[in-house]
């Protein structure tokens, strides 16, 4: 029998834009990683371990989705091998101290992109272009 829920989760994703499905891997990294804490002073290392991985592959799934060929990605690439290793040794280590400063960071590329996803097309070009004048000005 199907789970309604299950398919209305599927079908919900399905439709997110590109930007949605960005912000909503964010979300969903914080939230594995405040699991995965919870988890390792609970001593609850199976648990832990779970949340680290789902962490780890929603971060493959923003590396997946970056473009190249936009000067910003490569910047957001060396956040999120950052952010891979940083996961990797806590779930080697149960030593949370590194993870609990990464989750704040993952909730203003989080904000960010949340305001990015309200803004028109034509003010994103002129953000963009006001970016390129203060870098020419420097």
């Amino acid at each position: 029998m199907i789970n309604p829920y299950s398919e209305y989760k599927k079908q919900s994703v399905t439709t997110m834009t590109p930007v949605e499905v960005v912000i909503k891997l964010y979300s969903e990294i914080e939230r594995q990683l405040a699991i995965a804490i919870s988890s390792v002073e609970a001593k609850d290392n199976m648990k832990a371990n779970a949340a680290f991985i789902k962490a780890e592959d929603c971060i493959d799934a923003l590396r997946e989705s970056l473009d190249m060929s936009i000067p910003i990605s490569g910047e957001l690439d060396k956040y999120y091998i950052f952010f891979y290793k940083e996961i990797v040794k806590a779930n080697v280590s149960k030593d949370c101290g590194e993870v609990k400063k990464i989750i704040p960071l993952v909730g203003e590329l989080r904000d960010a992109f949340t305001q990015i996803s309200q803004m028109t097309r034509a003010e994103i070009e002129e953000q963009d272009a006001k970016n390129h004048k203060k870098k020419g000005a420097v």
